[in-house]
This record gives structure tokens, sequence and C-alpha cells, in this order.
């Protein structure tokens, strides 16, 4: 084999037999569930288990700020990225699935779920911003919106291994 074909190898458009697409769908939903509105979930854990008000502080103040931003970005290009998000999900889902593309499928199978994900986060940091809830009724906020990302994370994945596994028994890619 040449140096090109061991390239091409690696980096197979074939993403359904491709243990990086796998390894890439695992670190996404670890890093969504994980990174809940920007805040990691650690320090959620470390504010509920500690005495020390400024630890309860610190996670206030992170997740003030992250609410902040998402609410300043959205206000200020919220159509435009809604534009670009609904033609970038509509092309890969005909590439996809109506051209037959594999790569495309993949990566609407990925990011079609992380957009609602997005609108989730969205949909917190208002009630937050409106609430304006502190201490553990802002950790309780926080965590249901984790359990619904680990809800829309678990379906994605399910989805995308029936559709990958489909496409693989269909191809003949194992055998």
């Amino acid at each position: 084999m040449t140096f090109l074909d061991n390239v091409f190898e690696l980096i197979d458009l074939r993403s359904f037999s491709n243990l990086w697409f796998w390894i890439a769908l695992a670190v996404t939903w670890s890093t969504a569930s994980h990174w809940v509105l920007g805040v990691p979930w650690d320090m959620a854990l470390r504010a509920r288990r500690s005495a020390s008000p400024e630890a309860v502080s610190d996670f206030e103040d992170m997740v003030r700020i992250n609410t902040n931003r998402i609410l300043f970005v959205v206000r200020e290009s919220g159509l435009i990225m809604a534009g670009l998000v609904g033609f970038t999900l509509t092309s890969l889902l005909l590439m996809g699935f109506v051209y037959d593309n594999e790569f495309s499928q993949a990566l609407f199978l990925l990011g079609f779920p992380l957009t609602g994900v997005g609108l989730v986060s969205l949909r917190t940091a208002r009630a937050i911003r409106r609430e304006a809830p502190n201490g553990e009724a802002l950790i309780a906020r926080l965590g249901r919106h984790r359990l619904v990302v680990q809800i829309i994370g678990m379906v994605s994945i399910f989805v995308t291994a029936m559709w990958g596994m489909y496409q693989n028994m269909n191809l003949g890619v194992l055998g």
C-alpha cells in the first residue's frame, strides 16, 4: 500500500464503519452532558456538597456569565444563526438521505440532536434569567437541563447506532 492509500484508509468517509466516527459521537455526547450551559457539572456538584459559600458563589457567577452570553448571542445574531443552521441541516439531510451520502448522514445524525440541545439550552437560559434562582434551586434547574440533554443524547446514540448497523449490513461492509 502506498502512503496515500494509508491516509485515505485512516480518514475513510464511510462513517458508520469507521471507529473515529463512533469515538467522536461518544465524546460529543459526553461533553454535551458535562458542560451544562457552558458550566462544568462538577462545579454544580462541588457547590452542592461544599459548605463553602465561595463555591456556591463561583457556581452562580459562572451560570450568570454563561446565561448572559447565550442570551446576548441569540439576541444579536440568533436569526442569522437559525438560518445558517437550518440551511446546513437541510443540506446534510438532502445530501445524506436523498443522494445517499453516508458522511452527510453521519453529520446530520450528529448535528440535528445537538440543535435540539441548543434550543433546550436557550430555553433554560431564559428561564434562569426570568426566575433568577439561587443555590440549590439553580443546581436543580441545571440538573433537569442536564437530564434532558442526556435523554436527547441517548436517543441520538440509539438512532445513530441502529442506522449505522443498517447501513453496514445493507452495504455489506461487515461481510
